[in-house]
């Protein structure tokens, strides 16, 4: 017989700062119960059945599949999202771009666009803050497309719909108060992409040509004709990238341009108003 404590003790997951959260995760949803659980009684025994399933959990983990991907869920903002491997895993530092739009733009009525919605964490998050807002979530990917429909659904949030677009190509002349978007922007021969979690998620989700620009240029350059007078467009990027962000909005004719700092004091995010 196996006890709660010990099991976590011979997890033996590679070291790292999250090794001691992320056993507990794959514990807690082996035994379908919460982390508070495992606190609250450290010496239960686990039930064989769940020691398997948590076995398989962690040679999972050890080959350095995302906890994300292996429990298929993450949490955003306040949201619980189902989550699967053709998007992107939502992280931590994406929830500025929800902060910065909720603190932008006010309760009344808006229209709002989520480029590349992916999993649908912004555009769910955002229409969770603000019943007035009308948001539309696209993404090319048609799994990602009914895996943010399912993530709607459950959450029961009526005033966003989910598209297929390749960016703008299926919105026509649509117009909206706010364009958010935290498309791809890592450079094709970036050594990252070979380490972590990235290794697991989709390439097409996080590569954007040479200098990790393509898409964030593409969607700076067609925002003015998707943009209602005085609207305005929001871009997650790399940290080193708010400079030509920044230009390109500017280029654009862009008014009021500037970059906003994470948790980490780097410039992850950049916007720019269209003139009215």
């Amino acid at each position: 017989m196996t006890i709660i404590a010990s099991l976590l003790r011979a997890a033996d997951l590679p070291d790292s700062p999250t090794a001691r959260l992320d056993a507990e995760l794959l514990l807690a949803a082996a035994l379908g119960k919460s982390r508070s659980f495992l606190h609250t009684w450290p010496e239960r025994i686990v039930p064989s059945e769940a020691a398997l399933v948590f076995a398989e959990y962690l040679q999972r983990r050890r080959s350095g599949e995302p906890v994300a991907y292996i429990l298929g869920q993450q949490g955003f903002w306040k949201l619980d999202l189902e989550v699967a491997p053709h998007t992107l895993i939502p992280r931590p530092d994406t929830e500025l771009l929800v902060e910065t739009a909720l603190d932008l733009l006010p309760a009344t009525p808006a229209k709002v666009l989520d480029l590349g919605t992916g999993s649908g964490a912004i555009a769910l998050a955002l229409a969770s803050e603000r019943p007035a807002w009308q948001v539309t979530a696209v993404d090319r990917v048609l799994e990602a497309v009914a895996l943010a429909e399912r993530n709607r659904q459950r959450l029961h949030l009526s005033n966003v719909s989910v598209l297929s677009s390749h960016w703008f190509s299926a919105l026509k002349e649509h117009r909206y108060t706010l364009i958010i978007s935290n498309p791809p922007y890592i450079a094709a021969a970036d050594p990252h992409l070979a380490v972590g979690d990235v290794r697991f998620e989709p390439a097409s989700a996080l590569v954007a040509g040479a200098d990790g620009l393509d898409d964030l240029r593409l969607i700076v350059d067609q925002a003015p004709q998707h943009l209602e007078a005085g609207g305005w467009l929001m871009l997650e990027h790399g940290y080193d990238q708010a400079d030509a962000v920044r230009d390109l909005l500017l280029s654009q004719g862009f008014e009021e341009v500037h970059s906003r700092k994470d948790l980490g004091g780097h410039e992850r995010i950049s916007l720019g108003r269209l003139p009215c």
